[in-house]
């Protein structure tokens, strides 16, 4: 899946946060819901205009940005 076709940063809406293209749910919202307990079916029953592919596509954008941030080496 190519999550850059449902995910966008736009400076002038949440304040540049990552969101679903044309909402203002951001990426965080979605996995702090996840991460709290909620299933991808709870989270279409609480925004029915999200689909599923928009759901995979905020995993799939925060899996890139934790594969490509910079570790440090502790010494």
């Amino acid at each position: 899946m190519d999550y850059k076709k449902y995910i966008e940063r736009n400076p002038d809406v949440m304040m540049g946060k990552p969101v679903i293209k044309g909402t203002r749910i951001t990426v965080e919202l979605i996995m702090r819901k996840l991460a709290g307990g909620f299933s991808i079916d709870d989270l279409i029953k609480s925004y029915p205009h999200l689909s599923e592919k928009q759901i995979m596509a905020t995993l799939e954008y925060a899996a890139d940005l934790i594969a490509n941030e910079e570790t440090i080496e502790l010494v």
